[in-house]
Formats: structure tokens, C-alpha cells, sequence
């Protein structure tokens, strides 16, 4: 009879790990946009003519469709990070590319909110909103048009501090000809198309600097599916 209960045992827990392994697992998702001061869809000539003196400053924003982070839910929540670097944004010849970075919390969000958006936002871009000099609390729209990335017609306003806004690129956007993407986006992503902006704008404090970069090869719009933490 103990061998019985054993195996009984033994048939449940294999049942309840085989049912586990079937269930989805938690993930939070939704819609990515970055531009930054340097073109990311480019050629070599134009790319090496701008390492080291362009492509420090950027936009970061993410906009949760489903899911939380940290036992929060951020369902409709959105969060943006402006980033100045020391050097290009994403030259992997550059080993420790230091930044200071302002964060900007959807002003939807309560403060449980606004804590998990933060963390979430770190995650995602790896070490470059580790220094954190200022958070502001603001307004943030992120739409894609028809929500089909492949238009790549999107915007993201984040209150009057930042803007990006993009198309799709057409065949007058290239200019040698060997245009690729030269740099991969400042994100964690699912899937991401490069982009032309029309806009490229922060009009913030924290950094030292603002600026209006507009009609570059110098964007990403995106999808990201991340298991929750």
C-alpha cells in the first residue's frame, strides 16, 4: 500500500508539471520607438563620419499594451527615457560608453506605477538609464499608425519635453545605395524596422543640452514580449 501511495504520488506530480509546462507564461508587451542623433539605416561612409561625434543623444519610449512588471500592472502605462552619452550610442568599438539619462513617467500612473515603469524601463535598455539625473512626470502618447509596424508612420510625445515622429523609408532615403542597419536599437525588442524621422526633440532639463534633430535615417519603431519579472 506505501508503494501504491508513492506511485500515485509520483502519476500526480508528473500530471501537475506536465499541465504547468503547458500553461503560457506571464509576459508584458507592446510598442517601442527610439530616434537618436546619428543614422541608424545607413552606409558606411555616412556612419563612419559621424562615430564619435554624433549619436549621443536619443529617445527611448515604451508603451505597455498587456501585462506588469513586478506584480504591477501596466496595462496602457507608457514610460520614456532621454539619453545623453559620452560617445556614439551603440559603437561596440566604444567599451564603456558612460550616459546620463532623464527619466519621463506616464502621468496616468499611481506611485506603485510609476516605481514598476522605472524598472521596467532600466531592464530594457541595459545599462544606459542606470544614471538617472531627473524624473519627470508627464502626458505620454504613443501611437503607430493602424498599429502595423510596417507603416512605420508613428508618434510618441512625451508632454512638451520630447517628440519623435516617423515614416516608413522610400527609395529617396538612401543615398549610396549599400544602406543598412548600421546600429541595432537601444532596446530590448521582438521585431524592429528602421525609420525616418521627422522629428527628433527634447526640450527638457537634466542634461545640459536640448535639441531638434529632425529628417534623419535615425529611427526605430518596435514590438517588445518580455516574460515578467
Amino acid at each position: 500500500m506505501k508503494f501504491f501511495r508513492n506511485g500515485m504520488g509520483s502519476l500526480f506530480l508528473s500530471a501537475s508539471l506536465t499541465f504547468a509546462a503547458g500553461l503560457p507564461s506571464q509576459s508584458i508587451t507592446g510598442n517601442y520607438m527610439e530616434a537618436r542623433t546619428a543614422d541608424v539605416y545607413t552606409g558606411p561612409c555616412f556612419a563612419n563620419s559621424e562615430t564619435a561625434l554624433e549619436g549621443q543623444l536619443a529617445v527611448m519610449g515604451w508603451k505597455v499594451s498587456h501585462g506588469s512588471w513586478q506584480g504591477v500592472d501596466l496595462s496602457g502605462l507608457s514610460v520614456v527615457g532621454v539619453v545623453r552619452a559620452e560617445s556614439t550610442l551603440g559603437n561596440v568599438e566604444v567599451k564603456s560608453n558612460p550616459a546620463k539619462a532623464v527619466l519621463i513617467i506616464d502621468s496616468k500612473a499611481d506611485p506603485a506605477q510609476r516605481l514598476a515603469l522605472a524598472s521596467f524601463a532600466k531592464h530594457m535598455s541595459g545599462n544606459l538609464l542606470s544614471d538617472v539625473v531627473r524624473i519627470e512626470t508627464q502626458p505620454i502618447n504613443l501611437a503607430i499608425e493602424n498599429n502595423d509596424l510596417h507603416s512605420r508612420n508613428a508618434t510618441l510625445t512625451a508632454g512638451s519635453l520630447a517628440k519623435i515622429e516617423t515614416r516608413a523609408m522610400t527609395d529617396g532615403d538612401q543615398i549610396c545605395h549599400n544602406e543598412e542597419v548600421w546600429y541595432q536599437p537601444l532596446s530590448r525588442t521582438s521585431h524592429a524596422m528602421p525609420a525616418y524621422a521627422l522629428s527628433h526633440e527634447y526640450e527638457g532639463l537634466g542634461l545640459g543640452v536640448t535639441w531638434s534633430s529632425p529628417d534623419k535615417r535615425s529611427a526605430f519603431v518596435a514590438s517588445f514580449s518580455e516574460p515578467s519579472e
